[in-house]
């Protein structure tokens, strides 16, 4: 399996980034009551759920722009689709072809995110179903610059209902021992930010700090892991939940129907 070893894919190997890998799996086990028929992931990465959204529908198709990993990934699963493009538009030419669709932690790369919106609901079948995750801006904990923009619940509601009049925005959050990784992390990252006196990471270009960004971020989460091992292996996808509380979860939780 062809991996990518960046802090923005986090690695359901490397046992620093467990507490996110866990977070992001709980979105497909969250995807597990919706989706049906014909599937089509966007953005689907090393294949984090493939193996447990495929058994559950007709046929999957993903589409991810890393041509190494898709690549891999039909090897894995030839009776599956998988197309490598960036996106939007979407490499697929049929109108109202799936049934269902996902797409976790991918619209806050996109820079035009209502395009991207608006070729989902060409891909959905009437009455189709589309889940999104992406990260609540109030609980991040510095600037992404691998994120084009974050968004807030009422942004991201907004922005939906342009396309979608069927729009409900929950959250995926966690319980104390998540808050406690949590407030542990914002802790590392303000020791980390108190040298940005000038504020640049909100002034330079991302592209001067992707990799500062990259770098520091691996380090910090191999400190928190040393730290306390016990709490970060120790997190499961249990720990996490979803909430009406949009505002204050650590994820966005978008659903949308045609």
């Amino acid at each position: 399996m062809a991996k990518v070893f960046t802090t923005e894919i986090t690695s359901e190997t490397i046992k620093s980034d467990n507490p996110i890998h866990q977070r992001l799996y709980k979105a497909y086990l969250v995807a597990t009551e919706y989706v049906h028929g014909n599937l089509l992931e966007v953005g689907c990465g090393e294949g984090r759920g493939i193996n447990l959204l495929k058994p559950l529908v007709q046929h999957y198709t993903a589409i991810d722009k890393i041509k190494d990993v898709i690549a891999s990934l039909k090897v894995q699963h030839p009776e599956s689709t998988f197309i490598a493009s960036d996106i939007p538009p979407f490499p697929i030419s049929e109108n109202e072809a799936f049934d269902s669709l996902v797409s976790f932690q991918v619209i806050e790369h996109i820079r035009d995110d209502a395009y991207f919106l608006r070729e989902i609901h060409r891909m959905l079948k009437p009455s189709g179903v589309a889940l999104l995750t992406t990260p609540n801006r109030r609980m991040s904990l510095t600037r992404n610059p691998w994120h084009i923009r974050e968004y807030l619940p009422d942004e991201l509601r907004s922005l939906a209902a342009q396309v979608f009049s069927d729009v409900t925005v929950k959250g995926i959050t966690g319980n104390e021992k998540v808050m406690r990784y949590y407030e542990d992390n914002k802790a590392a990252v303000r020791r980390i930010t108190r040298w940005d006196i000038f504020n640049l990471q909100y002034r330079l270009p991302a592209w001067l700090l992707r990799i500062p960004y990259e770098i520091l971020n691996r380090m910090n989460r191999n400190r928190l892991q040393k730290h306390d091992n016990k709490l970060v292996s120790g997190i499961r996808h249990e720990d996490y939940f979803v909430t009406d509380d949009a505002e204050n979860a650590l994820d966005l939780l978008l659903i949308v129907r045609k």
